[in-house]
């Protein structure tokens, strides 16, 4: 019995590693890169904070089944208020 092993390219969540702010105050999601089956390297999609927050609303939308906007009426409840109740806006980075 033989396996064949997946062909082209493939980017996997690195599984121990949280995403990350960088000194120059972009964010870091590390990526592992796969080509036909085998590991390849290390990358990290690197983004500003108005990047990473179109990115975080996007996936509030798509956890929750919502089409994916980006306009500010329909910003999704959990970039309406942070944890301590604080409206988004409010809040620091």
């Amino acid at each position: 019995m033989s396996s064949t092993l997946p062909r082209g390219l493939r980017v996997h969540r690195v599984p121990g590693k949280p995403v990350k702010r960088d000194g120059d105050g972009r964010y870091a999601l590390h990526l592992w890169l796969q080509q036909d089956g085998r590991f390849d390297g290390d990358l990290a999609l690197r983004m500003t904070p108005s990047e990473a927050e179109l990115l975080h609303a996007q996936l509030c939308f798509a956890l929750s089944d919502a089409p994916v906007t980006t306009y500010p009426a329909d910003t999704p409840d959990c970039r309406k208020t942070g944890a301590d109740g604080a409206p988004a806006a409010a809040r620091q980075p």
